[in-house]
């Protein structure tokens, strides 16, 4: 009977001259773009910030890259052996280093100190030392000095930066100084034995005090991410350790305490670094991604003396992989995150590189996953309910496939998959813009292609993106325009 009814309609336009009724029309599914998620990473009902993005291709091979904006503007991108800047807000980039800055290159660091512009170049020589340079002429001129790292012939994942000085301990004798440079230049390297820091009192020319700060490598967090110090003086270094963790002075490295966080959402293995960002009045906000592949965030409104055990979820749940998250921050409240994310949920519980059913981590995605780059703002973080507004600004993939997340267990799959190394950067000017750094490993015919997989996705070129209009992070600027 059905069959009947099915024929007699089909033929009813035909025999009685009405017209056939059309197919119905595939709804549109419009591409999400921006998101604006509460605490928890959901959607919520509230207006978007008005944020865009400018491009600038740095021309240069540029993973693990170092992003540092002087007073006068010009952006300085570190990565490898190359120092590239640009003067003309990411129009055209020079390379400005000279042999005084890079007579090696190995696991290289940059580093732009706010306070006095001093610009560091900081590269490996061979795990066995460090070479440290830097430029207070926006790169025209430089002077370096290889800093001894110790008997035992091993410094790795290298980091500096810079800070005020305290009345406490390293910073009481700096004060008591004149020859003292204006902040304290901080510098930390992983010598399998732990995290060892240093503190110089001349600007980075030498480091004459300091030591390991925490415990081994293989237990507890010898790898560290990037130091942040704080108005206030206080300085962090976030170990590499699988529940959120902080490593925090208040007498400019003299003494070191530790903090911890995060115990609701935990954190997988393989990872790299968490981050921590301070704001102008000195509260702090750390980040890291999480077992649910989400970024997430503890606050502390003490200086880091104490943070809140309830983690924020900053991506989107939308985002079901994250990895690289870095920070930065304006006037309290006001902060900026970036990092890798996939929309690939579709890809979830399918057969990973290992022929496991995949739960989102970048280090064993399938090869068909597309991995593109977030910004999100918060003017509100502090609040009982921040507010959180998301922007995917790439609009072709920066990675298809896994990242290496562990380099000891990367993969060849068409070529390492530890093309993107280790990091990317964010960083705010003086005026409260953001810039981000990253390496970008699909491009050309992976980015144009529909059909890109992992091994077309090995290129690591330097990249940046920055606000070109939108709200500062320091309230007073207010909304930030295009450069003129």
């Amino acid at each position: 009977m059905l069959v009947l009814v099915m024929i007699g309609a089909s033929m009813s336009g035909c025999i009685f001259g009405s017209e056939t009724v059309p197919p119905p029309e595939e709804p549109v599914v419009e591409e999400i773009r921006f998101w604006v998620t509460g605490p928890d990473g959901q959607n919520i009902d509230f207006p978007a910030l008005p944020l865009e993005f400018a491009f600038s291709n740095v021309g240069e091979q540029g993973a693990e890259p170092s992003i540092g904006i002087t007073s006068s503007g010009c952006m300085f991108f570190i990565a490898f052996e190359k120092v590239m800047r640009s003067c003309d807000h990411g129009g055209s980039w020079e390379i400005v280093d000279d042999i005084m800055s890079h007579p090696s290159t190995s696991d290289p660091w940059g580093w732009v100190d706010p306070i006095t512009d001093r610009v560091y170049n900081v590269q490996m020589v061979g795990l066995i030392t460090t070479w440290i340079a830097w430029s207070d002429d926006d790169g025209e001129t430089w002077l370096g000095n290889p800093h001894d790292s110790g008997p035992i012939p091993l410094n790795d994942h290298i980091k500096l930066g810079t800070g005020p000085w305290t009345s406490d301990g390293y910073g009481a004798i700096a004060n008591s100084n004149p020859a003292t440079w204006e902040t304290a230049t901080y510098f930390c390297y992983n010598k399998i034995a732990g995290i060892f820091c240093y503190t110089s009192f001349d600007g980075g020319a030498s480091f004459e005090v300091g030591g390991q700060i925490f415990g081994m490598a293989t237990t507890n967090g010898g790898l560290h991410g990037a130091i942040t110090s704080a108005p206030d003086g206080t300085v962090y270094v976030p170990p590499r350790v699988e529940t959120p963790t902080i490593i925090m002075s208040k007498d400019n490295g003299l003494t070191w305490s530790e903090r911890t966080m995060g115990l609701d959402v935990g954190t997988p293995y393989p990872r790299k670094n968490s981050e921590v960002g301070t704001d102008s009045e000195s509260n702090a906000y750390h980040i890291w991604t999480s077992t649910d592949q989400g970024v997430y965030m503890s606050r502390s409104t003490d200086s880091g003396n104490t943070w809140e055990e309830n983690s924020i979820r900053i991506s989107p749940v939308g985002v079901i992989s994250s990895v690289f998250p870095h920070i930065d921050a304006g006037d309290p409240g006001r902060i900026a995150i970036t990092y890798l994310g996939s929309e690939d949920a579709g890809l979830l519980n399918t057969s990973d590189i290992d022929g496991n059913p995949w739960d989102g981590n970048a280090h064993y995605a399938p090869d068909n996953t597309t991995y593109h780059l977030y910004i999100t703002y918060s003017l509100n973080a502090l609040d009982d309910e921040p507010i959180f507004h998301t922007m995917r600004v790439t609009d072709d993939p920066v990675q298809m496939g896994s990242i290496c997340l562990n380099s000891g267990d990367c993969r060849d799959l068409g070529g390492s998959n530890r093309n993107l190394l280790d990091f990317n950067d964010l960083h705010i000017d003086l005026e409260g813009r953001v810039y981000v750094a990253f390496a970008d490993g699909c491009t050309g015919a992976c980015a144009e292609g529909n059909n890109s997989t992992a091994e077309d996705s090995r290129d690591r070129l330097g990249s940046v993106y920055f606000l070109s209009s939108g709200p500062s992070l320091f309230e007073a600027v207010g909304d930030l325009t295009e450069f003129m």
